[in-house]
C-alpha cells in the first residue's frame, strides 16, 4: 500500500477521478455551496448528496479562499474537512495590535444530519454544526428546511447561530453563548452549540435546465471579523447572487456576486466511489467453462489411470499456470487425486479476490481430468494459506449461464479457514525465490504551516521485493526528488516536551534526497488455522527503524478480530541513510534556539522507544469497519485511537480517526489531540488497469507528535482479511468475471 500524507491532494485526487468520468448528467443532484457543503451560495440547505458521494470544492471570493472535502457518510449524515485562507489579515490591526499573519490559515470540520425527508407537503429538514471542533473562526450551527415549490424551483430557510447568527439577530432563544476558550484549538465547543444570538437566512434556487442553475440568498453571516474588525473586504449587503454550470455529473462551476462588493468563483469535483472513475477495468476475458463429456459417452475420459503416471501432475500444473498467467494469478502448487484438485494460488494483479478464485475455477475445468469433481482453491498471501474455497465442478458447469449464477454458486461453495500447514503438492520452481521491482513517480506534499500552506516535491521511487521462501520477504524502496521546495523551513514549532517523532518531517524532507525510504526483512507465518503472525526487522519507515512483531486472531465466521503488536524502534537520521543519530537543530522550537537546544530542551543524539498496541476490529453490516487501538505511541505517550472506515465494492475506503493520549494540550501543541481523515483509492479503480495496489491519503490538521504510531507496512488485518470468508463474500459478484 502506497501512503501519501497530504491534504489538498485529496481534492486533486477527487478532481482527477471526477474528470475521468465524462458521462452526461443523468440525474439532478443537490448543489454545493462555497463552503463545499450541500447548500445555496454561502448558506446551507436541508438536502443531502447521494449516499457515498465524495466531493472536493475550491472556492474564492474577495480575500477568502476555501478548499473542502465532503463525504456523504450515510444517506442522512455528511461530514466536511476544510482548509481556509484569509488574505490581508492585518490590513487593519486587531485590538491588541499584534501583527500575526499576512494570510491567516485555519482548518475546520463540519457535520450535518438530515432529520426529515421532503414530502408532498412537508419540507426536508436538517441540522448542522459548522467548524464544531477547532479555533471556532467560522463556527456556527443551524436548522434549515428546503422545499420544492415547482420541479425546477426550491426554497430554503433556516435559523443560524454563531457565525450564521451574526447579522440581524432575533435574540438568543436558547440562552447566551459563552466565550470560546480556544487554548491550543482542536477541542469540541459543546458549550457554544445553538447558544447565543440567532438569525434567519433564506434563499432560492432555480434549475433553468439540465446544465444551468441560478441562485439567490439572504445571508445571516455578517463577516464581522473579516469585514468590520480586520477590514479585509467591505460587506455592504446580506444578498448574494450566483449562476452555476454543470459540465457533467462530475464537474460543476459557479460565479457569484457576494456581499454587494465582491465577485467569487467555485469549482466542485464530484466523485462516486460506487463507480469506477475510468469505467471498467481493461482485463483479459475469462475462459469459458469447459463441460466434461458424460461418463457414458466417453468413459475413457473419466479414467483414473493417469494417477499412476508421476509426470502427469507436473504437466497439469504447467498447463494451469499458462492459462492463469494472463489473468494475473500465479499457481504456487497443485496436487491431484482421483476426485479432487488442490491448488494454491497467489493473486498478483486482480483487484477482487473472488475474481481470482473464479478465474482459477474456470481454468481448472479445462485442465483437470474428468474424474476430478472437487476443486479446493487456497489463496496464499505472503506465503500464508488464508482460506480454502471448496467448489464442485458440476456446479460450475451447470451455473455458468444461470441468471443467478453468483448467488447460487456462493450458496453451494464452502469457504473454510485453511490449516496452518498444507500437504505438499507439485510446486512451481519459479515461485520462490522471486524478485520483482518497479520504478514509479513519487510525490510528497507538506501543508498547513503559516509561511506557506502548500509545499511539494516530486521525483522517482525505486521499489524492490525479493521473496526468499514462502513467508520470508526482503523489500525496500529508494526515492529521489527531481524538484522540491520542501527545504523551505516552516515556522518553529511550539515548545513541548515530546520527542519530535513526526513534527521533524521538515528535516527528513530537507536532508533525505536521495533517501532509503524502507529496507526491511519480514517474516509471515500462519501459527494456527485462525492465528497469524508477522515479524519485521530493518528500516521500517522513513523516520523509524527497528523490530516490529504482531499477532492476529481472526475467528472463522465472526465479525471481529483481535490483534497485538510490540515494537522496539530507534528514530532514523534525517538523511535517511543507515544511521540513527539525530541533529541538535531538530529540537529547535520557539523557545529553544540552536545555541540553547541542549538536554534542557529535550535534545538528544538518539532516541529509542518501545511501543505496542492491542487492537480490536469489527465489521458492521453496512460495510463500515471499526478499529480500536490501545497502547503506547512513538513519543512514549499512552492512550487509544478509534477509527471508523466505510468501504465500497470497488475498493474505495473513506474513514476518520481520533486519538487521545495522556499528553496535555499544551505539550501536544495546536490541535490539542490527533485526528484526521483517510481516503484510500485502488489503482485499478483510478487507472482502469488490473492492480492490487492502493494509494492512501491521510488528512491531519497538524503534524504533531502525540498519538503517532509506527508506520510499518504489511500489518496483518488488512493483509489477510480480503481472502477470508467475509472478504471473499463481499466481492463474490466478481466470481464469474
Amino acid at each position: 500500500m502506497i501512503k501519501l500524507k497530504i491534504s489538498t491532494a485529496v481534492v486533486a485526487l477527487v478532481a482527477a477521478g471526477a474528470l475521468a468520468t465524462t458521462a452526461a448528467l443523468t440525474e439532478t443532484r443537490p448543489t454545493l455551496n462555497m463552503y463545499g457543503a450541500t447548500g445555496l451560495i454561502d448558506m446551507p440547505s436541508a438536502e443531502m448528496q447521494p449516499d457515498g458521494i465524495l466531493s472536493g470544492t475550491s472556492s474564492h471570493f474577495g480575500p477568502i479562499s476555501r478548499t473542502t472535502l465532503t463525504f456523504q457518510i450515510t444517506p442522512r449524515i455528511s461530514g466536511s474537512f476544510r482548509f481556509q485562507g484569509i488574505r490581508d489579515w492585518n490590513k487593519v490591526l486587531c485590538c491588541d495590535g499584534v501583527n500575526q499573519f499576512e494570510t491567516y490559515y485555519d482548518r475546520s470540520f463540519d457535520l450535518r444530519y438530515k432529520i426529515l425527508d421532503e414530502g408532498r407537503y412537508l419540507p426536508a429538514i436538517a441540522i448542522g454544526l459548522q467548524d464544531f471542533v477547532g479555533t471556532g473562526v467560522i463556527a456556527g450551527e443551524y436548522v434549515v428546511a428546503t422545499k420544492h415549490v415547482t420541479p425546477d424551483v426550491k426554497v430554503s430557510a433556516g435559523l443560524g447561530w454563531g457565525r450564521l447568527g451574526s447579522f440581524q439577530s432575533i435574540g438568543s432563544p436558547l440562552g447566551d453563548r459563552p466565550e470560546l476558550v480556544i487554548g491550543k484549538g482542536g477541542n469540541f465547543n459543546f458549550g457554544q452549540w445553538f447558544r447565543g444570538p440567532a438569525a434567519p437566512f433564506a434563499g432560492v434556487e432555480w434549475q433553468i435546465n439540465d446544465q444551468w442553475t441560478a441562485k439567490a440568498e439572504y445571508s445571516s453571516d455578517a463577516y464581522d471579523e473579516e469585514s468590520r474588525v480586520r477590514g479585509t473586504f467591505d460587506r455592504r449587503s446580506p444578498l448574494n447572487f450566483g449562476v452555476e454550470y454543470q459540465r457533467n455529473e462530475s464537474l460543476r462551476v459557479g460565479a457569484y456576486y457576494m456581499s454587494g462588493s465582491e465577485f467569487g468563483i467555485a469549482a466542485h469535483f464530484i466523485m462516486n466511489p460506487k463507480k469506477r472513475a475510468g469505467g471498467g477495468i481493461a482485463t483479459s476475458a475469462p475462459d469459458p467453462v469447459d463441460p466434461r463429456p458424460s461418463r457414458g459417452a466417453n468413459p475413457e475420459a473419466w479414467s483414473t489411470t493417469w494417477l499412476g503416471q508421476p509426470e502427469v501432475q507436473n504437466t497439469l500444473r504447467v498447463r494451469l499456470t499458462r492459462r492463469l498467467e494472463k489473468d494475473g494469478v500465479q499457481v504456487e502448487s497443485v496436487r491431484f487425486d482421483g476426485s479432487t484438485a488442490y491448488v494454491r494460488i497467489r493473486n498478483l494483479t486482480v483487484d477482487a479476490e473472488a475474481q481470482a478464485v473464479g478465474r482459477t475455477a474456470r481454468a481448472l475445468t479445462k485442465v483437470a481430468p474428468a474424474s476430478v469433481e472437487q476443486f479446493v482453491i487456497v489463496p496464499m498471501v505472503n506465503g500464508m494459506p488464508v482460506s480454502q474455497v471448496v467448489l464442485q465442478r458440476s456446479d460450475i458447469e451447470a451455473l455458468e449461464f444461470d441468471t443467478q449464477a453468483g448467488e447460487k454458486i456462493l450458496a453451494r461453495a464452502q469457504i473454510l479457514s485453511a490449516p496452518a500447514v498444507l500437504n505438499d503438492g507439485i510446486r512451481d520452481p519459479e515461485a520462490y525465490p522471486k524478485f520483482t521491482w518497479s520504478l514509479v513517480p513519487m510525490g510528497r506534499l507538506r501543508v498547513f504551516d503559516q509561511n506557506s500552506p502548500f509545499k511539494a516535491g516530486a521525483g522517482l521511487e525505486l521499489n524492490g521485493r525479493y521473496e526468499v521462501t514462502p513467508g520470508l520477504i526482503l523489500s525496500g524502496s529508494v526515492s529521489k526528488f527531481l524538484f522540491s521546495n520542501l527545504d523551505d523551513r516552516p515556522p518553529l514549532p511550539e515548545r513541548g516536551r515530546l520527542q519530535p517523532v513526526r513534527s521533524a518531517n521538515y528535516f527528513y524532507d530537507r536532508d533525505g534526497d536521495p533517501a532509503i525510504e524502507t529496507l526491511a526483512l519480514t517474516y509471515y507465518r500462519k501459527l494456527a488455522p485462525e492465528l497469524y503472525g508477522r515479524m519485521s526487522l530493518g528500516y521500517l519507515e522513513r523516520m523509524h527503524g527497528g523490530l516490529s512483531t504482531e499477532v492476529l486472531w481472526m475467528p472463522t465466521a465472526r465479525r471481529w478480530a483481535i490483534g497485538a503488536e510490540v515494537n522496539y524502534t530507534a528514530q532514523r537520521s534525517p538523511d535517511q541513510r543507515l544511521g540513527f543519530s539525530l541533529p541538535v537543530d531538530m529540537y529547535e522550537t520557539d523557545l529553544c534556539t540552536p545555541d540553547f537546544a541542549t538536554a534542557a530542551c529535550g535534545a538528544r543524539n538518539s532516541y529509542r522507544v518501545v511501543t505496542g498496541h492491542v487492537s480490536g476490529y469489527y465489521k458492521f453490516d453496512n460495510n463500515f469497519h471499526a478499529q480500536v487501538d490501545i497502547g503506547r505511541y512513538l513519543a512514549g505517550d499512552v492512550g487509544a485511537t478509534l477509527s471508523l472506515k466505510r468501504e465500497f465494492d470497488n475498493g474505495w475506503k473513506v474513514g476518520a480517526f481520533v486519538t487521545k493520549t495522556n499528553v496535555s494540550a499544551e505539550d501536544f501543541g495546536s490541535g490539542s489531540f490527533d485526528k484526521g481523515i483517510t481516503v484510500e483509492v485502488p489503482f485499478a479503480s483510478l487507472l482502469g488497469i488490473p492492480s492490487t495496489k492502493t494509494r492512501t491519503t491521510v488528512l491531519r490538521p497538524f503534524g504533531r507528535d502525540g498519538g503517532q504510531r509506527l508506520d510499518v507496512d504489511g500489518r496483518l488485518y488488512e493483509t489477510v482479511r480480503g481472502y477470508r470468508a467475509d472478504g471473499l463474500t463481499e466481492q463474490w459478484g466478481r466470481f464469474w468475471k
